[in-house]
């Protein structure tokens, strides 16, 4: 693991800059109230990234006040406290160096599954689109993990269920955490935050769906592969 911080101040403004604006987002695509949820942007060369502070509301942030942190969780720079879930973020990035940042929200219908310990169906071409499985919910944490460094071992609660269930973190870019609530993680910030809003609209269409049909059956493997390939297939069609 990285532990050097050989970063100019240009590129801490970079990351900073980027994980304002994404945090900026969460409130306008409905996906936290409050000061419920934060994102980081990592710079993996130095090992460090920046997060946003703790308990600060979104309408008061700023990229000067984004905390400056290393893959250990230890504050690099940065006047405020860092986000109370910074060790969870520490340890993605520490294990993930394809990943460029996380988010994690409160949003409702995740934070619905995710209190009901339940994956969430693959019911539709919208959820194909994106996975070509349910979206994964990891157990509650043992009593032991939660008594101990509870947001550390947050982070290898969503390493260790993954690796249970064969999924790799590139493919799978969302994860529930039971009786807790979503985190996502991608390249870069727009796609982080742009998987947390798909993840809640997601999750708001499968308890629709059981609402209208509480007998309704997983989309068909046809389905499935077709609406995914079309868009991320090595004959993908989708886009420009």
């Amino acid at each position: 693991m990285k532990t050097f911080h050989s970063i100019s101040m240009t590129s801490y403004k970079t990351i900073r800059e980027e994980a304002f604006e994404a945090n900026r987002q969460l409130p306008e695509l409905g996906l936290v109230i409050f000061t419920f949820g934060n994102v980081s942007v990592a710079d993996h060369k130095s090992a460090v990234f920046a997060i946003k502070p703790s308990g600060i509301p979104y309408a008061e942030l700023s990229s000067e006040k984004m905390v400056i942190v290393d893959f250990e969780g230890k504050t690099v720079e940065g006047t405020l406290r860092p986000s109370s879930d910074t060790p969870t973020h520490a340890v993605l990035y520490g294990h993930w160096e394809k990943i460029g940042a996380i988010v994690h929200t409160h949003s409702v219908y995740a934070t619905a599954w995710a209190q009901a310990l339940r994956d969430i169906p693959i019911y539709g071409t919208t959820h194909a689109d994106y996975h070509t499985s349910s979206i994964p919910c990891a157990p509650p944490m043992s009593d032991e993990m939660i008594r101990g460094d509870y947001e550390y071992q947050t982070g290898f609660q969503i390493i260790n269920h993954l690796k249970e269930k064969n999924l790799d973190y590139e493919d799978v870019q969302m994860i529930l955490i039971g009786n807790h609530a979503p985190f996502t993680w991608g390249p870069n910030a727009a796609k982080a935050v742009s998987n947390s809003a798909v993840l809640e609209s997601i999750a708001h269409m499968a308890l629709l769906t059981e609402q209208i049909n509480p007998n309704v059956q997983q989309l068909k493997d046809a389905l499935i592969r077709k609406h995914f390939e079309r868009k991320h297939g090595p004959d993908s069609y989708y886009g420009q």
